[in-house]
């Protein structure tokens, strides 16, 4: 009789063990202590640090210290923000200043955190025929524009494409003109099909330096404050949306800004040239 009660009492026990485990499996990233019930970090991202190899660096790190995977969708910043605003990403990398302060304005974001920037370079073809070389930004875009000079646009509300629009501004206007194209892509996409233009185009140095080895096309406009790209982080507001990972999004904001992350950022070289530069470095000394 008591044999056969403790079997059962150990089956009980054995099940409960089992179903402990699968609980904790489902809960999510074991260290980030986030209440919500998703396995991964939904991270909605501009496509220009998935381009330049950043991430391939950073995230797996992150990923191994907090037991978890971190789903990525790379898009243009607006469309980034978009999602964010819709609640179907937990956490938000952007570069798009401000549209990131409208977002959290708007009471979307919880957190915004800068913690790195690069620059944006115009490209053109070696021979330049619209000759804007160590030309102001600006003018350099009136140049390709009157000289109807091929010129590729992202066209889709990105960082990148913001960024222009903020230059045609400066300028008195966005031009248009015949050889002047909206891709409607990513950044690398955009850049292959400017250097098979043999064209112009707006991008980031990361991206650039990234497929330096794979195009013909070279910077060219001087460099400007004008052109400074910073990127930050926003965490979604889970007050507005109950299936946010919040601890766990401060978990990636936490690593992004640490000393650690701050130098492996600086670290990250291609071909001998830092791709981005650390905004946090020296404040966690």
């Amino acid at each position: 009789m008591f044999q056969q009660f403790s079997t059962v009492g150990r089956n009980n026990l054995f099940f409960v063990a089992a179903v402990g485990i699968l609980f904790l499996q489902i809960t999510g990233c074991s260290k980030s202590g986030g209440e919500s019930n998703a396995t991964a970090l939904r991270l909605a991202t501009t496509t220009s640090t998935r381009d330049s190899g950043l991430l391939n660096v950073l995230l797996p790190v992150f990923e191994s210290q907090n037991n978890c995977r971190v789903d990525v969708t790379a898009v243009g910043t607006g469309a980034a923000l978009k999602i964010g605003e819709a609640g179907d990403a937990d956490i938000l990398l952007v570069h798009a200043r401000k549209a990131e302060e409208a977002f959290i304005n708007a009471g979307h974001g919880t957190r915004h955190e800068e913690f790195m920037y690069n620059d944006f370079v115009i490209l053109g073809p070696v021979n330049d025929p619209a000759s804007i070389r160590d030309t102001a930004p600006v003018e350099a875009l009136k140049k390709i524009a009157e000289g109807n000079h091929w010129f590729v646009s992202r066209g889709d509300d990105s960082g990148t494409h913001k960024r222009e629009m903020s230059l045609w501004e400066a300028g008195g206007g966005r031009r248009t003109w015949k050889n002047y194209l909206e891709s409607g892509q990513g950044m690398g996409p955009s850049l292959v099909m400017a250097n098979e233009k043999l064209g112009y185009v707006l991008v980031d140095m990361g991206t650039y330096l990234k497929f330096k080895e794979k195009i013909d096309l070279i910077p060219l406009a001087a460099p400007s404050e004008s052109l400074r790209n910073p990127y930050a982080v926003i965490v979604v507001n889970s007050e507005k949306h109950s299936n946010v990972n919040n601890s766990l999004a401060n978990a990636l904001v936490n690593f992004l800004v640490s000393r650690e992350t701050q130098q492996l950022i600086a670290e990250y070289h291609i071909a001998g040239q830092q791709l981005y530069f650390p905004t946090r470095l020296v404040e966690t000394k």
